[in-house]
């Protein structure tokens, strides 16, 4: 049986949330934005990837999902308990490195304007088939594993100009499995950091 990390029951529970509109960034918090790694970063966990940042506090740390990483697989492939299970179709991505044997649901409904949505995060079985129910045109997605930084990490990282922060829209989400995501959201940013990404993922071959 599959092993699911809920919101408030787990020891990332201070990081999680179950249910929050976004409407537009706080300059104090980071939470509900995307974060791309810089072309620099060799990191192979976070290689051209794109993470959807659900939490994130100088006081009590970040938490995140990567949403460009699809396995290519359902909930039902990973587990055929779910064959007859209404989520049985959700699609499962690698959400990054932390707590990998865990799985995460999350829906994200939007709401009236593109960068507008209500996100329900590490939540369990019945709420995501009450949201795929009620509302049928929810994204709802499921992360095996997380990535996490604790307290003023991902700051440090910030200043190390290792991400590059940006903003989370319908469109963009609807794309997410397109490998060129990454590559195009930072083209649309600067031209520099287009240059950037269009190098090779191996810099010896440059």
């Amino acid at each position: 049986m599959l092993d699911f990390l809920l919101a408030f029951s787990s020891p990332a529970s201070s990081l999680a949330m179950q249910a929050m509109n976004f409407r537009e960034q706080s300059p104090q918090s980071l939470s509900g934005s995307i974060l791309l790694s810089h072309p620099s970063l060799r990191d192979p966990n976070f290689l051209r990837s794109i993470v959807f940042l659900s939490t994130h506090s100088k006081e009590t740390g970040t938490l995140g999902v990567i949403i460009n990483r699809p396995m290519g697989k359902t909930l039902a492939e990973l587990d055929s308990s779910f064959m007859d299970n209404p989520l049985s179709s959700t699609p499962v991505y690698d959400g990054g490195p932390v707590e990998k044997d865990k799985l995460i649901i999350a829906a994200w409904e939007w709401l009236d304007s593109p960068h507008s949505f209500k996100l329900h995060f590490g939540i369990d079985m019945t709420r995501a088939v009450t949201i795929h129910t009620s509302n049928p045109q929810a994204d709802l997605v499921c992360f095996a594993g997380h990535s996490g930084w604790s307290p003023g990490q991902l700051e440090n990282e910030l200043e190390e100009d290792a991400w590059v922060v940006s903003t989370l829209d319908k469109e963009t989400f609807s794309h997410r499995e397109d490998h060129s995501l990454w590559k195009n959201i930072l083209g649309n940013i600067s031209d520099e950091l287009r240059f950037l990404a269009d190098s090779p993922e191996d810099p010896s071959f440059n």
